[in-house]
């Protein structure tokens, strides 16, 4: 068999944290299956006469959480030269993101896998995409209008607010009915009424931690990383220094696994971390999902090496 081409379009390897990055991971497992490893980022992007390129380095990498990679200088290469490409830009989901991926749509039209599916990595906002599935979720607004805002809030009594845009736990609120603070947050999140934003019921089920549950090609990895939040805090974000803890899957995660799970395989979104709080999804995270490193080094898996057995599987059969 050929020797397989990978390209990573991601943040610059020389920024993550190597002991917890889980396109690290992806990168060892490449290494280890002999593939060549060649990354960018967004803006090394171009397109010229029909083909897309790309001004890719040659990256080595080794588990090592001192010396994790060594890139040679750049080489322009078209994205058809590669048989996978992975996308693991981190978000924000902006402007540059999305022109991102109609670049590696034009790539995915000429036969290159590209994971995750361009098309999906658009429509499936991290926040939104859940409202597909409103019998897994909790009791959800997602809105611009203040005042109706604050009916929910009087309703509920306690909820959750955040942008449709954020990650690591960044501009997320908890409030309660008589807070004083409320008009402010408000204001200020949906940008005096003209920016929606989502709205959740307080689930109690946090101080048991936000689980991540990895889903590889519509089906579940056996164990979750429950996500503790750190004392006096309610969110379950380790960005946010919140502790990871490994379990296994409940009964009602499966369940969910298996409401959500046909969807994602069949937009392509072949890597989905899925975010549970007790009984009910908050967030699908198809962007760039993390956790695979906690949860190897906890139950000695090889999650990267799940989903490259797809990849492999994937590509032979393309």
């Amino acid at each position: 068999m050929k020797k397989i081409k990978i390209a990573l379009l991601m943040d610059d390897i020389a920024g993550i944290n190597p002991k917890k990055d889980s396109t690290l991971a992806m990168m060892l497992e490449a290494s280890k299956r002999g593939w060549t490893i060649h990354t960018f980022d967004a803006n090394n992007l171009y397109a010229q006469d029909g083909n897309v390129f790309a001004n890719c380095a040659p990256t080595t990498v080794n588990d090592d959480l001192n010396h994790w990679f060594k890139k040679r200088p750049d080489t322009i290469m078209a994205l058809t030269d590669f048989d996978v490409i992975l996308m693991r830009k981190d978000p924000p989901f902006n402007m540059d993101y999305i022109y991102a991926t109609y670049l590696l749509e034009q790539a995915e039209n000429k036969g290159v896998l590209v994971i995750n599916k361009p098309q999906s990595l658009r429509d499936a906002n991290e926040k939104l995409f859940a409202l597909n599935f409103p019998h897994c979720m909790p009791k959800t607004l997602v809105s611009a209008n203040q005042e109706q805002i604050k009916i929910f809030i009087n309703n509920q009594k306690t909820v959750v607010v955040k942008p449709l845009d954020g990650m690591g736990g960044t501009d997320i609120f908890k409030l309660n009915e008589g807070d004083d603070n409320i008009n402010e947050v408000l204001n200020y999140l949906t940008n005096a009424g003209t920016r929606q934003i989502v709205v959740q019921e307080f689930l109690s089920a946090i101080s048991k931690g936000d689980k991540r549950i990895l889903i590889i090609n519509g089906k579940p990895i056996n164990y979750a990383l429950a996500r503790m939040p750190a004392e006096g805090s309610f969110k379950g974000n380790l960005a946010a220094g919140a502790t990871g803890v490994g379990q296994l899957l409940s009964d009602r995660d499966r369940w969910l696994c298996e409401q959500i799970g046909p969807t994602l395989k069949d937009k392509g979104l072949m890597f989905v971390g899925l975010d549970v709080i007790g009984d009910y999804i908050t967030e699908i995270n198809v962007t760039s999902p993390t956790c695979i490193r906690e949860l190897d080094e906890q139950f000695d898996l090889n999650i990267a090496g799940d989903l490259f057995d797809v990849i492999e599987q994937q590509i032979k059969t393309a």
